[in-house]
This record gives structure tokens, C-alpha cells and sequence, in this order.
């Protein structure tokens, strides 16, 4: 249950700050809001006037007059001067004298004296002393007796009586708390709007289902608590006006999600301060944005003090953000430990970040954790690493269940890491269903190995779209043929999927769309591709330019293409160059590339290049 405001003291209720409201209708030396200096001191001068009509009224024996003069000067703080006109009210049986005479001793701290006049003037009819005698007896412990006073009051209509009576059946878990709850924010009581609010976020939001019924009261719930938050912010409420901001943000509507945060923040939540920074900041404002975070920080924010921090640390202002970084620790924010970790390891104080991650996970930061693992293993301490991913892994982080897979895998512990890979890549890691898929294909579960490469491929894998082209390839049926014996080309998905990893610089695919842009006439387009793989490093790319320079005329320029090749061990490449060299009579260099053929292999290209190297010796020998 959520800490209301209200709830902690007699004087939080209202019951003493609004005096008023236990006198008669007949206190119009009430002031509203809003007034200039003017207005004001006639209502000083008004006030002043019909405190001396009542005085001599009172004087005069008026029980009425009595009352009300004794609840205006109980009102300004003056017990002495009130409390012989409440008593002298009190006695002639006026009801509000005597509910305020309650007031006034509990005020001066006999409380149950207090009690005794608000019982008199609760039996007389006072709802307003009902309320105060209810909660006299809960605060005493007397929880029946409060109850039979706070429902007395609830039930004629009182408004803080209800909320009273509302948090007090709420306490013990009673299913007619949310009655009087209601009734009280239907009234017009702000705290007990906020909590009927949480409430239906808590029971009918999208993660609980408790009021999930065929009538859709489980799909209004939301608007509902909207609703409550609004009716709450707009009397004042900083907390419901911190929500209401939150559930606008969400939905998109950031101009009125800032003016909420805004009121909220003037009012001095710090969470509405801090979300306010993060809205300038997302809109460019980062100067204001900074201002609201500093307000928030100062305020005890750990979220708004690793704001500063990492702004100053953007700004390469490092012991700014280091000074803000530990004011979020010493906040309770344990991002306040982990991003102090991340500044020392980017200053390569890697002893300090060590400690600074060891305090982020000591206290359950799962991402300091795997970052601590991940740390340790660059040190050569897997064993130090393997506790520390375990316990990331299993707080939900899929970086550290990825990290774990990969620390196995390096063991040699092949089924472990598997299930590792699984439980990340469930989760949505990218890389981790790209080794589930790759392990799928050793095991020839095509099936298997597709829906996991298509995950991978989908959040932006090269590797994984490679393979999956690979896959699909694989069941490709053999082209179809045009009556004219024009090649029919249309294409195929794992075409697609070859581009997509060929457009992000993956070379094999880069290479196989040049083959097919070759196999239907695109010489241009295969040549671009090619070319593109083999000034990545791309030793098939390099041939194939090369092949397709050489049907095109220009063998010079294939033969430095394929020296490329040959030098990164491309076998076929040396026995082209072999080729070239003898053609030219070059015969010594010719043998050369031959004998580096024989040795790079295959074996059907060793053969060949054996052949033409014994060839050129005969000659040279000759």
C-alpha cells in the first residue's frame, strides 16, 4: 500500500487546518483566492468588523454568536480568547461549539477530554465530530469503536469521514473499502482519488487481470484511472499529476505530459522534476533539461543525479560526472555504482571499475554483473567470471545468458552452451539465435535452424541472413526455362536475403549475388559485387573478378585480381596465373604460380598445376 500523505497525523486530515468546517453556514469572513492588496485589506477590514458583531452579539447572551466567534478566533490560533466562547456555546448545546472545543483541546494536548466533546457533539449530530472521535479511537488502537464513528459520519455524507473509513477498512483488507474510497473521490477528496487511481492500475492495467470481466470493466480500467488521476492532479495533487504525465508520455502526448510533470515539479516532486529533464532533453532542450535534473538531484533523484552524470560525462567533463554519479549512490540508486564503473573502465582504471561493478551487483544491478564477468574474463579469471554471469543470467540479463553460452562454448561444453544460447535467444538476442540456428544445421534441423535464422536475420544479422539464404537455396528447384530458351529470372526470397547480407558488407554473400547477377547477364552488377568482396579481403571475390575480367577482354587486369587471390590462398587463382604467365612465354614465373597451386590444392587443382609445372621445367630444360 502506497504512503499517503494525509494519513499520518490529526492535523494532515484537514481537521484542524479548516476550523470552519465544523461551525454553522454563517462564516462569511471567509476570503476566497485571488485578491489584490486592496481587495484584501477590505476583507481585513470586513473580517475585523463582523468579529465585533459577534462579540457584542455574544456579549448579549447569543449562543450562535458564541460559537462563531469561538471557531474565528480558535481559526487564528487564539485558544485562550476561544475556548471560554466554545465552552460558554458548548453548554447552552450548540454542537459545532462543542466539536470545536474538541478541537481546541486536542490542540492544547488533552486529547481525551477532546474525545469526550466530540462524542457529545457526534450524538447530537456532528459528522464532522464523528470523523475526529473515529479517528481519536484508530489512532488510540480502538479499531471497532473507530469504525462505528468514521461509518456514522461516512454514511451522512462526509467527505474526509469516508476516506477515513475507506483506509481503515482498506488496512484489514476489507472488499468495502473501495465503496467509501470511491464515495470520498466522488466528493471530491484528492488522496482518496489518487489511491482509487493506483488501485486500478495495479488491478486492471495490462499486467494484472484481476478485473477482467465479460462486462469490459478490466479494459476500462485504465481510462478509469485516468480519469482519477486527473480529477486528483487538477486539485493539487503532485503525485497524481507525476502519473498522469507518465500514462501521457506513454501515449505520445508529450506537449500535455509536460505541463503535468511541470505542475508536479513546481510542487516539489522530484520524480516529475527528472521526468521533465528527460522530455527537454528528448526535444533538444538540454540546457533546461539539465536545470530540472539538477532541481531533482538536489532533492535526493538518484535517476536525475546519473542524468547530470552522464550529461557531464558526454561533455568530457569527468569529475562533474563522477561527483554526480556517487550523489546517485548515495541517492540508493545502484545505476549511480554501475555508471561510475563504466566512466573508470573508459579511463582504463580498470581496478576502480572492478570495485564499482563488484558494488552494483553485490546490490542486484544484473547489468554490472555481467559487465564484473565480462571484466574478469579479460583478465583471465573465467572461474571469477562464470558465478557472476550465472547470477546476471538469472536476474534476466540476455547479455550475460549470451556471455554465459559463449564461456561454455570456449570449455568445449557444446550442450550447455545450447541451452544457454536458447535461454537468450528466446529473449530476443540476436547473436544467440544465430548460434542456435548454426547448431540446428549441424544437426540437419533445417526446420529449426530456419525459424531461428529468421530471427536473427529480422534484428539485422549479416551472418544469419547469409545462412538463411543458404537454407533456402538449398530447396530451390532448378530454374525454369522460357519456350525461346531465355533463362526465366524472377527473385526468390533467398535472394533477398543474400542482398540483405550483401548490402551490410558480408563478402560470401557479396560473392554469391555477383554469381547470380552474373548467371542472368548482369555483368555490371556481378562485377560491382564482386569487386566490393575482394577489396574487402574476399579471396573467391577476387577470383571471380578476375574470371569475369578476363571473359570480358581485360586478362591484365584479371591477373592482379587473381595475384590478390593467390596470395591469400586461393588455389585456382595461382593455376590462372600459371596459365597467363606460360601463354606469355613467361615461363620461370609461370612455374612458380604452378608449384604455389600444387601446394594451396585442391586436389584436382595440385593435379593440373603438377602437370603444367613439369610442362614448363621440360621447356626451361629444353
Amino acid at each position: 500500500m502506497d504512503v499517503m500523505g494525509d494519513k499520518a497525523t490529526l492535523l494532515e486530515t484537514g481537521r484542524f487546518a479548516r476550523v470552519d468546517e465544523f461551525v454553522r453556514p454563517t462564516a462569511d469572513f471567509m476570503r476566497p483566492s485571488g485578491r489584490d492588496a486592496s481587495g484584501e485589506a477590505d476583507e481585513v477590514a470586513e473580517a475585523a468588523a463582523e468579529e465585533v458583531r459577534q462579540r457584542l452579539a455574544a456579549e448579549a447572551g447569543d449562543v450562535e454568536a458564541m460559537s462563531v466567534l469561538g471557531a474565528m478566533l480558535l481559526r487564528r490560533g487564539d485558544l485562550d480568547g476561544a475556548e471560554p466562547h466554545l465552552r460558554a456555546a458548548t453548554a447552552a448545546g450548540d454542537r459545532a461549539a462543542a466539536n470545536n472545543l474538541g478541537v481546541l483541546l486536542h490542540q492544547r494536548g488533552y486529547a481525551d477530554e477532546a474525545a469526550g466533546w466530540w462524542r457529545i457533539a457526534a450524538v447530537a449530530g456532528s459528522v464532522a465530530a464523528a470523523h475526529a472521535l473515529g479517528r481519536h479511537h484508530r489512532e488510540r488502537g480502538d479499531e471497532p469503536a473507530a469504525e462505528y464513528w468514521l461509518r456514522q459520519s461516512a454514511e451522512q455524507g462526509h467527505v474526509l469521514g469516508a476516506y477515513a473509513l475507506a483506509d481503515l477498512l482498506e488496512l484489514r483488507g476489507d472488499a468495502d473499502a473501495e465503496r467509501w474510497m470511491r464515495a470520498a473521490a466522488e466528493r471530491g477528496h484528492r488522496e482518496a482519488a489518487y489511491r482509487m487511481a493506483r488501485t486500478l492500475d495495479r488491478t486492471g492495467g495490462p499486467e494484472g487481470d484481476a478485473r477482467d470481466t465479460d462486462d469490459g470493466v478490466g479494459a476500462a480500467a485504465p481510462e478509469e484511472a485516468e480519469q482519477w488521476y486527473r480529477q486528483a492532479a487538477a486539485r493539487g495533487h503532485r503525485r497524481a499529476a507525476l502519473h498522469l504525465g507518465a500514462i501521457l508520455e506513454k501515449r505520445g502526448e508529450l506537449k500535455e505530459a509536460g505541463r503535468w510533470y511541470l505542475t508536479s515539479a513546481k510542487d516539489g516532486e522530484a520524480r516529475a522534476a527528472c521526468a521533465l529533464g528527460f522530455l527537454l532533453r528528448d526535444a533538444g532542450d538540454t540546457e533546461s533539461a539539465a536545470v530540472w535534473w539538477l532541481r531533482a538531484a538536489q532533492d535526493g533523484d538518484g535517476n536525475a543525479a546519473n542524468a547530470l552524470g552522464a550529461l557531464h560525462a558526454q561533455r568530457g567533463e569527468t569529475q562533474s560526472a563522477e561527483r554526480w554519479y556517487r550523489a546517485a549512490m548515495e541517492a540508493g540508486d545502484d545505476n549511480g555504482a554501475y555508471n561510475l564503473a563504466l566512466l573508470c573502465a573508459a579511463q582504463r582504471r580498470t581496478a576502480q571499475a572492478e570495485q564499482w561493478y563488484r558494488r552494483a551487483a553485490y546490490a542486484g544491478h544484473r547489468e554490472a554483473a555481467n559487465a564484473l564477468a565480462i571484466l574478469l574474463l579479460q583478465v583471465g579469471d573465467a572461474a571469477g567470471a562464470e558465478p557472476w554471469f550465472s547470477k546476471a543470467a538469472e536476474a534476466g540479463s540476455v547479455d550475460a545468458a549470451f556471455n554465459l553460452g559463449i564461456l561454455y562454448a570456449g570449455r568445449g561444453e557444446h550442450a550447455v552452451a545450447l541451452r544457454c544460447y536458447e535461454r537468450a535467444a528466446a529473449a530476443g538476442h540476436t547473436e544467440a539465435a544465430l548460434q542456435v540456428g548454426i547448431a540446428r544445421l549441424r544437426e540437419r534441423d533445417d526446420r529449426d535452424a530456419e525459424r531461428y535464422l529468421r530471427c536473427a536475420a529480422g534484428a539485422g544479422s549479416a551472418e544469419a541472413a547469409y545462412r538463411l539464404a543458404t537454407v533456402l537455396d538449398a530447396r530451390r528447384p532448378a530454374a525454369s526455362e522460357h519456350e525461346l530458351g531465355e533463362s526465366a529470372h524472377e527473385k526468390t526470397e533467398c535472394e533477398e536475403w543474400y542482398e540483405r547480407a550483401a548490402s551490410q558488407g558480408h563478402r560470401r554473400a557479396q560473392v554469391r549475388v555477383g554469381m547470380l547477377a552474373a548467371a542472368r547477364g548482369d555483368v555490371v552488377g556481378a562485377a560491382r559485387w564482386y569487386r566490393e568482396a575482394a577489396e574487402a579481403g574476399s579471396r573467391n571475390g577476387a577470383f571471380n573478378l578476375g574470371l569475369l575480367l578476363a571473359r570480358e577482354g581485360s586478362e591484365p587486369e584479371a591477373a592482379v585480381w587473381w595475384a590478390r587471390a593467390a596470395d591469400a590462398g586461393h588455389g585456382r587463382a595461382a593455376l590462372r596465373l600459371a596459365l597467363v604467365y606460360a601463354r606469355r612465354g613467361e615461363l620461370a614465373e609461370g612455374q612458380r604460380w604452378a608449384d604455389r597451386a600444387v601446394s594451396l590444392g585442391p586436389a584436382e587443382v595440385a593435379e593440373r598445376a603438377g602437370r603444367l609445372r613439369d610442362a614448363l621445367l621440360e621447356e626451361l630444360s629444353a
